[in-house]
């Protein structure tokens, strides 16, 4: 295994980190951001986006599709919408939810696309 390359003097830049430092954000939008990626860290929610990405469904049609429970299912639609990722709509007795918006779809497709590079 070779080992992980690093600086062989210790010379810090100044200049570029001023300029880095000047960028960050707060440390509450690292936190933010960390639970949003969270939420994608699960398997079952990421097979519930990858399939409203496909196409607007019930929670009937998720837990058909994926072989889970609608309790299960409806678990997880809850987390994925308090945290802005799924939007749904009634139709009568019916609730759909499909993706929040493009955002949604470009975070799953960009993570697949590097998984199959």
């Amino acid at each position: 295994m070779n080992p992980i390359p690093v600086c062989e003097n210790e010379c810090v830049h100044d200049s570029v980190v001023c300029e880095v430092r000047e960028r960050l954000l707060d440390e509450g939008e690292y936190l933010d951001l960390a639970d949003l990626f969270k939420l994608f860290g699960d398997p079952t929610r990421l097979m519930i986006l990858h399939a409203l990405e496909q196409k607007e469904l019930c929670v009937c049609d998720l837990a058909a599709l994926l072989n889970l429970t609608k309790s299960a299912v409806s678990h997880q639609l809850k987390g994925l919408r308090l945290s802005n990722l799924v939007k749904f709509r009634r139709e009568g007795q019916n609730v759909y939810y499909s993706l929040a918006d493009g955002h949604v779809r470009a975070i799953i497709d960009i993570g697949l696309e590097h998984l199959h590079e």
